[in-house]
């Protein structure tokens, strides 16, 4: 895994640019569009204005909206984007001049600045703790309250293009509520997911979101640059959906297997923002800061990789347009050579068969001997996990398990080499599918539709 040994640029950076600046935010609205404008400085040199716009869709409750609630969740919005920005320069004082945040908060959210960067500075060999990374300081003198509004049974869902939001979707159909699909910058894959659970796209609540082009700028200049928590931002978007759809509930499909840190023996966790430990803290400053009603949590979390991918393979509309690979994002492809390709392959394999995925991923990656580096680093027989949303250890060592036991002989060159690992027995996958993770804040009727799909998951 490739490590930038940038500590000494990170302390160059803060000297040179103590001071990071949340100046302000704007709300335009119209008939056919909500726009969020931003402004953040690194300093009196660089400014930054990255803009938010969200189509105004037909099922949008406009008629009571309160533009001072609408404030609350752009001023929250913007407190999430802005880490992309403070990371370049890693500035140690961090100014907020459009609302006060009181103690709480403040620490609060330096809480989730220090996890969610955790992959940053691990990358970055940045030596930092997580009480002097940065100071929050407030200007203003605004208070926030809470946001006011009705709401109606409902889900917001937000749609990732992969197999576990569309599990989500098909599964929590079944309890005949409204749902409303929710999309950060449609590509073809989350779109396709949303269509082929039987939704249009005028019932698509869609985030447009960029980043300034000063920041790509700055990235190639030299400043620092790397992971940030999206799914934590994704969590603020969503606020804005449940204001503006009066649906209170945001069901997330992050799994159990997300809890697992990326570096054995610390907190450095991709996943950080997927975790159940953001899910609580995240639900506590909701409840707490925002609205009471607003029920944020993982329909998945119960569930973990295996699991989904057993109920993903009874859903056969979704296997030709699901798409978890991040390099071939942009071309709605699968690129057969990175981590997120290889996990999903291996994963699946026991549920759905090594000639079905290879009419998904064109060949058959279990073939692809270059790939030798990324199945030890899945399996555990490295230093770290890969830096991508994967399960855990066990889950893969279980699935090549089963895959090894599954496949005609002379193996392909990745089953071969794990056949020399050491697997569980195969015959462990049937208990493994049945226990649920009892950390989680589903309904008794939810819990109910994964009790069921797992009890399927065992029928032939």
């Amino acid at each position: 895994m490739y490590i930038q040994h940038r500590h000494e640029d990170f302390l160059a950076l803060r000297n040179k640019f103590p001071q990071f600046s949340y100046n302000s935010f704007d709300i335009q609205l119209n008939k056919e569009q909500i726009v969020l404008k931003y402004s953040f400085s690194i300093g009196e040199e660089y400014f930054f204005y990255p803009q938010v716009v969200i189509p105004v869709k037909p099922f949008f409750r406009l008629n009571n909206l309160n533009y001072q609630d609408l404030e609350i969740l752009a001023f929250h919005i913007g407190m999430i984007e802005l880490i992309s920005y403070w990371k370049a320069s890693c500035s140690p004082l961090m100014i907020i001049k459009p609302n006060r945040l009181n103690l709480d908060q403040i620490n609060w959210w330096k809480n989730l600045y220090f996890n969610g960067l955790g992959e940053f500075f691990y990358r970055n060999d940045i030596q930092v703790d997580a009480e002097n990374f940065v100071e929050i300081r407030c200007e203003s003198d605004q208070q926030l309250s809470f946001i006011e509004f009705t709401y109606d049974e409902g889900y917001i869902i937000p749609i990732g293009g992969g197999k576990d939001s569309a599990v989500t979707l098909e599964l929590l159909k079944k309890l005949h509520q409204p749902i409303i699909p929710f999309i950060i910058n449609p590509r073809e894959a989350t779109i396709e997911t949303a269509l082929r659970a039987g939704y249009s796209n005028q019932n698509i609540f869609e985030i447009h979101r960029s980043i300034h082009p000063l920041l790509l700028q700055l990235n190639d200049e030299g400043f620092l640059n790397g992971h940030t928590p999206f799914s934590a931002l994704l969590a603020f978007y969503a606020l804005i959906a449940t204001y503006l759809c009066h649906l209170p509930r945001i069901a997330l499909s992050n799994e159990s297997s997300a809890n697992e840190t990326t570096i054995a023996g610390t907190f450095v966790n991709h996943q950080y923002s997927k975790s159940f430990q953001f899910e609580k803290d995240f639900r506590i400053y909701v409840h707490n800061y925002i609205h009471p009603n607003i029920d944020y949590f993982s329909f998945l979390r119960p569930l973990n990789e295996l699991q989904i991918a057993g109920i993903f393979s009874r859903f056969p509309q979704f296997h030709t347009v699901f798409r978890s690979c991040n390099v071939g994002s942009k071309t709605n492809s699968w690129c057969g050579h990175c981590p997120k390709c290889l996990f999903a392959w291996i994963i699946l394999e026991p549920f759905i068969g090594y000639s079905r995925l290879e009419k998904i991923f064109g060949h058959d990656l279990m073939n692809d001997s270059s790939l030798e580096g990324i199945l030890k680093e899945l399996a555990g027989y490295a230093d770290m996990k890969p830096f991508e949303c994967i399960g855990t250890i066990e889950e893969v060592k279980l699935a090549l398990s089963v895959n090894i036991a599954n496949r005609p002989h002379p193996l392909p060159a990745l089953l071969e080499i794990a056949s020399h690992f050491e697997l569980p027995s195969p015959e462990n996958l049937h208990n493994f599918v049945k226990n649920l993770n009892p950390h989680n804040f589903l309904r008794q009727d939810e819990l109910s539709l994964l009790k069921q799909a797992i009890y399927e998951l065992g029928k032939p």
